[in-house]
């Protein structure tokens, strides 16, 4: 059975919560229904007619965007203009439209940590901090014969990590009271009579972003008609979240190896490159988009070579003066999310008995031409 659009929307602001977003960034479900149902989704960097008839021909009824269709106000939906037709024929055959841009960028496993992956940098860390996850402590009481199962489901839906450990968790034995009442249907005891049961009180750590699917496993997996848990928000600040990426190569190379080895990893036709091309090269700042705002931040944080797009002439100007590297592989570099979105929602389906399936559009959405 085909999914409701609102589910996959829920799974991807799981991964990518909109509170992570610029201000004013144009995010979610920005053209078409939540409850519409949807047997097969693209992924794509960027929503042109071409991706649009793509999907159309798939019998795709989602399409799952990083660049906004909607970034703009509109001042008229006119059909006889690209934009009122491409409108126009999303809405004719169904084609609901989210889009998960800077949210997506700053995600554990977005669009910044997959170029970073590309480059094979080590070590990673945001490069401008924007925040820390708030965490909370999830509490639960659950009898003892489905301990295991419950705390199983909730490590499984993302709870349980401090630093680089997992499943972290602490439980004590106790006896748990309740008095089912007319109309009630209780795993144990009976209506009327008052019931002790010997239950665990089990309690982990969960991120803000999993919080909501942390609950519902638990939900899932616990025996009770009626389930008793708490959720605190807790003092302790979890990991760092924010813009671009910093790390390191496994070893220094020349800038122009570093040059020919990022134009290899996007797969892109040509790239612009600032700096002595003999200058050795290990420290790294990448930021997925138009980054040139983000060069004060690269140099405070001791890169040798800062990659992004959009570069323009005084930016590099100001950055040979102060000894920082550049690499422009331009802005297209961000579909790498294509696949790994697809990838992913897949996985998620499989997981969830989700009758959809995702795709990386194929259309290439690359403006520009090189000669």
């Amino acid at each position: 059975m085909a999914v409701e659009v609102k589910r996959i929307v829920r799974w991807m602001e799981s991964w990518a919560p909109p509170s992570l977003a610029e201000e004013g960034d144009k995010i979610g479900l920005l053209v078409g229904s939540m409850d519409a149902k949807v047997a097969k989704a693209a992924v794509a960097l960027d929503v042109t007619e071409e991706v649009v008839d793509e999907a159309i021909a798939a019998g795709a009824g989602l399409i799952i965007a990083h660049h906004p269709l909607i970034y703009r106000p509109l001042a008229a939906v006119r059909t006889d203009r690209p934009d009122g037709r491409l409108l126009r024929k999303l809405l004719l055959h169904d084609i609901a439209v989210f889009a998960a841009h800077t949210n997506l960028d700053v995600a554990e496993g977005g669009v910044n940590d997959l170029l970073a992956e590309r480059l094979g940098l080590t070590g990673t860390a945001p490069l401008k901090t924007t925040g820390r996850e708030t965490l909370y402590k999830l509490v639960v009481y659950v009898p003892a014969s489905h301990a295991d199962a419950v705390r199983q489901a909730a490590f499984d839906a993302g709870a349980g990590h401090i630093g680089r450990y997992s499943h972290c968790g602490f439980s004590v034995d106790g006896t748990g009271t309740f008095l089912p009442e007319a109309g009630a249907n209780p795993y144990l005891g009976e209506a009327g009579k008052l019931e002790r049961a010997e239950e665990v009180r089990f309690e982990t750590i969960v991120p803000e972003s999993r919080r909501a699917d942390v609950v519902r496993a638990v939900i899932a997996a616990h025996p009770y008609e009626e389930v008793a848990y708490d959720v605190f928000r807790l003092e302790l600040s979890g990991a760092p979240y924010g813009i671009g990426r910093i790390g390191e190569l496994p070893a220094a190379e020349p800038l122009r190896a570093f040059a020919e080895r990022a134009k290899a990893a996007f797969g892109v036709p040509a790239l612009r490159f600032v700096g002595d091309a003999a200058k050795p090269v290990r420290r790294v700042a990448v930021v997925g988009g138009s980054g040139r705002s983000f060069v004060k931040h690269a140099l405070a944080a001791g890169a040798d070579v800062y990659v992004t797009g959009d570069l323009d002439h005084h930016t590099a100007h100001d950055a040979l003066a102060a000894g920082l590297a550049l690499v422009d592989p331009g802005h297209h570099i961000e579909q790498v999310m294509k696949a790994a979105v697809a990838e992913k929602l897949n996985a998620h389906a499989a997981r969830e008995g989700w009758n959809v399936e995702a795709y990386a559009s194929a259309p290439s959405t690359e403006p520009f031409t090189f000669i």
